[in-house]
């Protein structure tokens, strides 16, 4: 018997590989012998950083930045190395070099590369402002660049970030900034790190941007389309979450679309500067090291200073910030995460699939983890189990998406507390997984 399990971090319970291990504990009951192969699975949401980072065999590192405030907050990210050779570490997935990435990014540098995993609202999160002090034009992303440059100080060159959950709407300057960007008003003074700083941008100047972010890529789980501005734009759409007033909104979306225009001007800049000087490499996306290439690379920066890309207004127009100014891609938080940790490899071997997460419900179906870790099993013609902390009555919609049964693992009515209490969320994991592993090998001694 040959089982993989990935399973969605129960929230406030059991993260994805404590979830896992238990539904492991309870195979092997039935199955003593079972090959039980636990993978980590995340949505590119809270607890992609410990999924991640735990489940590939990496460190967890906590650094203090700025928070969306200004004031100073603890963030914590993951880093993963990928072992010479391209082995991977022991006991985890290889970790590929760009996978997915249609702009051909690079993977590691040097013998042994390094993936910084991190989640922007550690440093700039709707949930580290209070409801009283919540408005846009107060916050920064200043936060999300420090831990950048932080992760590129330790040896990172490869980036997997999560940018759902902001508090901010400052288009990005603030990660920007901190990441060596002049962003100047008029008179050419840098303008505020936070969302009213926009209101001043007149240029933009990569004069002093860190030299080693011209060696990083970035893979950005990003599951929104939103453009940069308009109707569909993060001021209108996600601002007043965030504390927007009417008059706010029109304001920033306004401010938006002239910091696009500054940056529009910075990329025709970066690429004149490249024509005349071919051999020069830039500290912008895509940056090559010679002749045509180099501007080729510039064109394709000019291209991405678009406003109307899907997802540019994702985080508060920060999808645009990556996707303009660094070499980066958006994509599907799941699609990341499934194909870092080669999940895919695992199920094609496996008897049986074991999925789930918290909450089963009709939302699980539209582009939720368990279900992507359900279609790659299906690929391949293998069943799948899930298993939740509860289960909704549209729940039933996961059996039509490759979940072949689900069950709740909570087995009398207990308190909310004492049902995500760690040890007894484990315990009722590793007990319902066991009878369901009692009812497959009944069936299989009968056939």
């Amino acid at each position: 018997m040959k089982v993989t399990v990935a399973i969605d971090s129960l929230k406030g319970s059991l993260s994805s590989v404590e979830a896992g291990q238990a539904a492991a504990e309870g195979v092997k009951r039935v199955y003593p012998d079972a090959e039980v192969c636990v993978r980590p699975l995340a949505d590119g949401g809270e607890g992609t950083v410990e999924a991640l980072t735990c489940g590939l065999g990496g460190t967890l590192q906590c650094v203090k930045v700025t928070g969306p405030l200004g004031d100073s907050v603890e963030c914590r990210y993951g880093i993963v190395t990928e072992a010479p050779g391209g082995a991977g570490n022991p006991g985890s997935a290889e970790i590929p070099g760009g996978a997915g990435d249609p702009g051909g990014a690079e993977g590691s540098a040097g013998p042994a590369g390094r993936t910084a995993v991190i989640e922007m609202s550690g440093a700039a999160g709707l949930t580290q402002v209070p409801d009283e002090l919540r408005n846009p034009l107060n916050t920064t992303t200043y936060g999300v660049g420090e831990v950048i440059r932080d992760a590129i100080e330790k040896g990172c060159r490869r980036f997997i970030v999560g940018i759902g959950g902001s508090a901010t709407n400052d288009g990005g300057i603030g990660m920007l900034q901190a990441l060596g960007y002049d962003i100047l008003d008029k008179d050419g003074n840098p303008v505020s790190r936070c969302g009213r700083g926009l209101r001043d941008v007149a240029r933009i100047s990569g004069g002093h941007v860190v030299p080693e972010l011209k060696e990083c890529t970035f893979r950005i789980a990003c599951d929104v389309t939103n453009p940069l501005c308009g109707e569909k734009g993060c001021s209108a759409v996600y601002g007043p979450q965030k504390g927007a007033t009417p008059e706010i909104v029109r304001d920033m979306d306004r401010w938006l679309a002239k910091y696009a225009e500054a940056a529009a001007a910075y990329c025709a800049e970066e690429a004149g500067a490249d024509a005349e000087n071919p051999g020069m490499k830039t500290a912008g996306p895509d940056a090559e090291g010679s002749g045509t290439a180099a501007g080729a690379a510039s064109g394709r920066r000019a291209a991405r200073a678009d406003m109307e890309y899907p997802g540019t207004g994702a985080a508060g127009g920060l999808g645009f910030a990556f996707l303009t100014f660094t070499n980066a891609v958006l994509e599907s938080g799941v699609k990341i995460v499934l194909e870092e940790t080669r999940l895919e490899d695992y199920v094609a071997d496996a008897d049986i699939v074991i999925t789930g997460e918290g909450r089963l419900d009709g939302q699980t179906v539209m582009g939720k983890a368990p279900i992507g870790a359900a279609r790659l099993a299906k690929k391949y013609g293998k069943p799948v189990l899930g298993f939740c902390g509860s289960a909704a009555k549209d729940a039933a919609a996961c059996n039509d998406c490759g979940i072949d049964a689900f069950f709740p693992i909570l087995r009398s009515v207990v308190t909310l507390r004492d049902a995500m209490d760690r040890t007894n969320a484990a315990g009722n994991m590793a007990d319902a997984v066991e009878q369901a592993f009692r009812l497959v090998r009944m069936f299989s001694a009968i056939r």
